[in-house]
């Protein structure tokens, strides 16, 4: 059995653009296996330096996928390479 993958969503709330991110990482979850991670930056100095101007960010497994806006095509395709291989 596969270890199941972590995304992170980096946002700030009020950000409609990381709600817009949310719902369609939740969508999507139903479809792919991966764990939902959220971080307000706001609750994180360094967060906050590295990621205000970009959010929402969402990285998979510590690596930062996508600013802005999540592509569920590369998603799907990501998630499918996760693990060895």
């Amino acid at each position: 059995m596969s270890a199941v993958a972590t995304l992170t969503l980096y946002g700030r709330p009020g950000c409609h653009l990381c709600d817009d991110a949310r719902a369609q990482l939740l969508a999507l979850r139903a479809e792919l296996c991966f764990e939902l991670v959220e971080r307000d930056i706001e609750a994180d100095d360094e967060l906050h330096r590295r990621y205000l101007e970009r959010i929402p960010v969402v990285a998979l497994d510590g690596e930062e996928l996508f600013d802005f806006f999540v592509d569920a095509a590369v998603l799907r395709d990501r998630l499918g390479r996760v693990g060895p291989g």
